[in-house]
């Protein structure tokens, strides 16, 4: 028991250790950071995330600055009937480009860990609920619905500094279905 007991904790003092290193982008901008995004692949070891990876699409997000500086981020998820709506309010922190949100269903960290505000953006999600394990995400955002090699090994390697494997990683195949229907 005192193994198992000293096991765990060393796991737990890892995860935390863990999610404090992760990059936040340098002078991030929100109101740069604004407008549409397309989210051209993510990689998670959430089993939902897992379970979905071979039938998701692009999807699309909008991120709004609100006036006390926290960002709304309304995301279209295509689906089979249609183009699900989830809107989230982020709580800022004291490091500009690190929200948080807590609902009833779970209690999430997000980090914008790199953005050119221009063509990509990687976001982090560290999510927590009770009675499951913490998932750890990455989402690629676009401005559009390409890109460069380069930028597309970025997010690779951030998935590998976040300690997601490129199995747990999806291209996603592309759909313009929500971003139709967010932009209407």
């Amino acid at each position: 028991m005192k193994i198992t007991l000293s096991s765990l904790m060393m796991v737990l003092l890892w995860a935390v250790c863990a999610q404090a290193d992760v990059v936040v982008q340098p002078d991030f901008d929100l109101q740069k950071f604004a407008g549409t995004w397309q989210v051209l692949g993510g990689s998670s070891n959430c089993p939902v995330f897992q379970s979905m990876k071979d039938i998701m699409k692009t999807s699309a997000a909008i991120v709004t600055p609100l006036p006390d500086g926290d960002m709304k981020i309304l995301t279209g998820y295509p689906m089979p009937e249609e183009c699900k709506k989830v809107e989230r309010v982020f709580k800022k922190t004291e490091q500009p480009g690190h929200f948080t949100h807590a609902d009833d269903v779970a209690k999430r960290d997000v980090r914008v860990m790199e953005t050119d505000y221009t063509s990509f953006a990687f976001l982090y999600t560290f999510k927590e609920a009770e009675g499951e394990p913490s998932t750890t995400t990455l989402q690629f955002y676009s401005r559009g619905s390409d890109a460069s090699p380069e930028v597309v090994e970025k997010f690779k390697q951030h998935c590998h500094d976040v300690g997601l494997t490129d199995d747990l990683m999806v291209m996603l195949p592309k759909s313009d279905e929500c971003l139709k229907a967010l932009s209407a």
